[in-house]
């Protein structure tokens, strides 16, 4: 419904309506190319020619559709926005399947059984105003898409929350202690108790949950996003224990290996600050900075 100038690419992924899930009529077809055929005929109803076009990218839907002319001239512009408009009536009623064919149809074929089925259904008043008018209920995507998997929240308030479920983790009875030989000496370590997420919320003041709340996966993202501190293993928490993690495979050229041999530290290790017993591991074998002067 933008100006008859409006060219379009589109490159169908998710299985979404207007407005919720798309609903499947077709079960002779696979979900995806059913998909691709309703993303077409939106595209032939607006009064497009649509191009179907395959991308070459490392994706199993690279299946594109562009529009770059329309099928009718500027002259009938307000008879085929009212034709939208009753297209989007029949999507939210549900009236008519999406139509069997594949691209290349003509649009006429196409569009005259849609229109006359569902002209009835679309209140007068929506019509009339086709062009303010898209859908009950409707709501674009913000221009600003708002960041909300934990990276956005305040930096004082994570480390909060962090300390708060590390010594939640530590103080928990009975202490877990962890023994490993390091150069012949039994080197304990204390790694605390495992609680579940609801343990571990439970003990959350009711401001800190509420801000986790108007994130996308709560508490959970939060400390998985923390993954120096903790693990999080079927819906229950861990102090990480880093003389556990097995090295990564050496898979790069020698010359990138050798660079990141010589452990760029970037950031301070939180065990050898907040930790009472501090780091499980000696400086030259953690990845995170035993003080200030480590750090690069």
């Amino acid at each position: 419904r933008s100006s008859y100038s409006c060219c379009y690419f589109v490159l169908p992924c998710c299985f979404f309506d207007f407005h919720g899930k798309y609903s499947r009529r077709q079960s002779k077809k696979t979900q995806y190319r059913e998909y691709l055929d309703f993303v077409a005929q939106v595209g032939f109803v607006c009064g497009f020619h649509v191009e179907e076009d395959c991308l070459r990218i490392p994706s199993t839907k690279r299946v594109s559709f562009i529009g770059k002319s329309r099928t009718y001239p500027p002259t009938e512009h307000a008879l085929i926005d009212k034709q939208i408009t009753q297209f989007i009536n029949s999507r939210r009623t549900c009236v008519v399947a999406t139509c069997d064919r594949r691209v290349g149809f003509k649009h006429k074929d196409h569009c005259d059984g849609l229109c006359e089925e569902v002209g009835s259904e679309a209140p007068e008043d929506e019509t009339e105003t086709a062009g303010t008018i898209w859908m009950p209920g409707f709501r674009p995507r913000e221009k600003v898409e708002q960041i909300r998997n934990c990276a956005s929240l305040p930096r004082d308030f994570v480390d909060e929350v962090v300390l708060n479920v590390a010594n939640l983790l530590l103080n928990a009875a009975p202490q877990k202690l962890c023994s490993v030989m390091q150069g012949g000496n039994t080197n304990t370590w204390n790694q605390g108790e495992s609680l579940s997420l609801r343990e571990v919320a439970e003990h959350l003041n009711k401001e800190t949950l509420k801000k986790l709340k108007s994130e996308y996966g709560g508490l959970q993202t939060l400390l998985k996003n923390n993954h120096q501190v903790f693990e999080v293993l079927n819906g229950r928490v861990h102090i990480r224990d880093w003389r556990k993690e097995k090295p990564p495979i050496k898979t790069k050229p020698e010359v990138k290996r050798r660079l990141s041999a010589e452990a760029f530290k970037t950031r301070l290790c939180w065990f050898f600050i907040h930790h009472p017993d501090g780091c499980s591991l000696p400086s030259e074998a953690c990845p995170y900075a035993h003080g200030t002067e480590e750090l690069r």
